[in-house]
């Protein structure tokens, strides 16, 4: 990548899959990043740029490529492939871009450190913003590879969701409880069912996550 190109990148600031990181902050905060973006569409993160879109470099290209391996190697789970640019931007200053694909692996968590056993939480891009991802999401993310078709039956609780979305437009998993009279976690799986089925789509908010008609 070019100076020129860098600038065109930073141009045009942070968003879903492009985040600004002055350095390499702690080792969860990054790997936070780098999760979020493998669990959504890919991106970038740009270090050496601050959040306002200044390049301000980083004397030491190799040791922020070093801290970034150490957290990553420490604190995804499963492992995150990346790749990293350097680009040179001044006298003893570079920028250095990681360079993150989307996973086949998804989900892929943060562990609080290298010893934990077990999953911490996982994280999903939401516009410029990295968050927690859902229990909803999660199990999304875990059905994105190919499972043949799904097919469930079209029975009361799918008729009354139908008609809540025609009349409402969104619908969140306690709502589709309330008005089913069902549990959080039948209507989650209802939910999740009719989203695989690309009759639903899943949207991850910070706020709380929430369904609409797909088409």
């Amino acid at each position: 990548m070019t100076l020129r190109e860098l600038e065109q990148l930073v141009g045009l600031g942070e968003g879903l899959s492009l985040e600004f990181k002055r350095q390499v902050p702690r080792p969860k905060r990054i790997a936070k990043e780098v999760v979020a973006l493998a669990n959504t569409h890919g991106g970038r993160i740009v270090l050496g740029v601050d959040d306002d879109g200044t390049i301000t470099g980083v004397n030491d290209a190799s040791e922020e490529k070093f801290l970034l391996r150490q957290a990553t190697q420490s604190h995804c789970d499963p492992a995150v492939e990346y790749r990293t640019e350097r680009v040179v931007v001044g006298d003893r200053r570079d920028v250095l871009v990681v360079v993150v694909p989307e996973s086949a692996s998804k989900p892929h968590f943060v562990i609080a450190e290298s010893t934990t056993n077990g999953e911490g939480p996982a994280y999903v891009r939401v516009e410029e913003r990295s968050v927690v991802a859902s229990d909803e999401t999660v199990q999304q993310l875990r059905n994105q590879t190919p499972s043949g078709g799904v097919t469930f039956e079209f029975g009361e609780t799918e008729s009354l969701l139908m008609r809540y979305l025609d009349d409402y437009g969104r619908i969140t998993v306690p709502q589709l409880a309330q008005l089913a009279d069902i549990s959080s976690e039948r209507a989650s799986q209802t939910l999740l069912r009719l989203t695989r089925a690309d009759l639903l789509h899943l949207h991850a908010d910070g706020d709380g996550d929430y369904f609409t008609l797909r088409y």
